[in-house]
């Protein structure tokens, strides 16, 4: 890694941002980690002031209240869009690079083989409309340093995540049921982080064209599924875990039923993509932190 990238992570104190900072620190890297209130990225004066004097920013700040932003789209939209619109301006102004974090939800999840990372967009609920909003503002604000980096069913040590609440559950239930027709692709966030700082290593030296990445693990597996190997790396019966379906858990929002992402970008930067998800499950669990 390049001694001289000044990074700046917006989102720190989060479940991605603290991977993030992880990361970094591992790298020896020059990073400022900020979280909001120390910067309200929808206030376009302090996002220019945090940049400045930063290369590689990337942008974990979001908001995630999937179900919240049905009630409240416009606050939603001021964080994931016009947020990630003032991050891009101000990245433009300074020359930095932007790394964004954005989400399958920016698709109908109606699919039947993995979206491309050029696929239609077509959001079927708030928090999906508000992602699209920031993703248009940085490639409309930074054509040509601006990285769209989507993800999927996000899991990890530092936050409230699928496994942890599935491993909270085993303990008061003696059994679960955990839906089976939602098809996606688990994806550990400190593998995620060094996936993205490897992106904006290369972006920094010129070597990542800008634009779309999908960043999520190879494969593709049910909740239901999921649930039976958390089970498992915890030394756990994965018969405990019955499958229904999600009619039996209706929410403001609308889930995708399909949410698997294509990786095909990954080649124009010489990287492979992120691991098969079982592989990927089984190497979160055996570092610290995830099974407590």
């Amino acid at each position: 890694m390049s001694a001289m990238t000044n990074w700046l992570v917006t989102g720190a104190a989060g479940m991605l941002g603290r991977d993030l900072v992880d990361v970094l620190q591992q790298h020896g890297a020059r990073f400022t980690a900020v979280d909001h209130p120390e910067l309200d990225i929808t206030d376009a004066a302090a996002v220019h002031a945090r940049v400045a004097g930063h290369d590689v920013v990337i942008n974990a700040a979001a908001w995630t209240d999937v179900d919240g932003a049905e009630a409240d789209e416009s606050g939603a939209t001021a964080v994931n869009g016009a947020g990630a619109g003032n991050l891009a301006a101000a990245c433009a102004a300074t020359g930095a690079r932007l790394l964004h974090l954005s989400t399958d939800y920016v698709f109908a999840g109606d699919a039947t083989a993995p979206y491309p990372e050029d696929a239609p967009t077509a959001p079927i609920n708030a928090y999906g409309r508000s992602k699209l909003a920031g993703e248009v503002a940085v490639r409309e604000l930074l054509p040509a340093a601006g990285y769209v980096v989507r993800t999927a069913w996000l899991y990890g040590a530092n936050g409230r995540n699928f496994v942890t609440t599935m491993l909270k559950l085993a303990t008061d239930r003696d059994t679960l049921d955990v839906v089976r027709d939602q098809r996606g692709q688990p994806t550990w966030s400190y593998s995620l982080a060094r996936r993205l700082v490897e992106l904006g290593e290369r972006a920094r030296q010129g070597a990542a064209p800008a634009g779309t990445y999908h960043a999520t693990s190879c494969g593709v597996t049910t909740w239901y599924d999921f649930a039976r190997a958390i089970f498992e790396e915890a030394g756990l019966d994965p018969d405990r875990v019955h499958p229904t379906t999600s009619d039996r858990f209706p929410r403001p929002a609308r889930r995708p039923s399909y949410s698997v992402l294509g990786h095909a970008r990954w080649r124009d930067v010489d990287l492979s993509p992120l691991p098969d998800w079982r592989a990927m499950l089984h190497e979160a669990c055996e570092a610290p932190g995830l099974l407590g």
